[in-house]
């Protein structure tokens, strides 16, 4: 219970008007609305709760998890919700180059370039040749505009990718 916290479907006010003139009934239920208050309030509020850009500081942590996110302890709260409300876009284009593009984007402050080799196993010619290389493989090349921690980048690039697809970071850190 939160004191002087009001709900906002009081009971009392939905009982029928000859409940109403019993005292004892009222005070009851006054009760319950005053235990419920919170309940009602947080739920009305729930939509605050889920949105990354008002949601409370302490909440995010949450929500990056929710999303699958690993928060960097370094990160800002800002950094933390501007993360979060991509995430989405994360993982619609998850297993693309362009989803582990904008994956690694979200960790690591700079330009990041993705090529697979395009290696298929199927052709359009039955028993022709396999179009791209014979092995599937990806090439991130990151030129992070800072100090970078290549095993986090790593953890990122393998969260995103097909668990099959080999990977290689070309990790280039700008000093100043």
């Amino acid at each position: 219970m939160v004191d002087g916290l009001t709900t906002p479907v009081p009971i009392g006010t939905r009982l029928p008007a000859v409940l109403q003139e019993d005292d004892f009934l009222l005070r009851f239920v006054a009760a319950i609305d005053d235990t419920f208050a919170p309940v009602h309030l947080t739920l009305d509020a729930l939509a605050a709760y889920v949105d990354p850009h008002l949601a409370p500081a302490d909440f995010l942590e949450w929500l990056c998890a929710w999303v699958g996110i690993e928060p960097d302890q370094t990160w800002s709260v800002e950094r933390r919700r501007e993360v979060v409300a991509h995430a989405s876009a994360v993982h619609r284009w998850r297993g693309t180059t362009r989803g582990v593009a904008e994956a690694v984007r979200l960790v690591v402050d700079g330009d990041v370039e993705v090529t697979d080799t395009g290696a298929a196993g199927w052709s359009a010619t039955p028993g022709g040749p396999v179009p791209g290389e014979a092995v599937p493989g990806l090439l991130v090349r990151v030129r992070a505009s800072g100090p970078v921690d290549r095993r986090r980048v790593e953890r990122v690039v393998a969260a995103v990718t097909a668990a099959h697809v080999p990977f290689t970071l070309d990790l280039e850190e700008e000093t100043s």
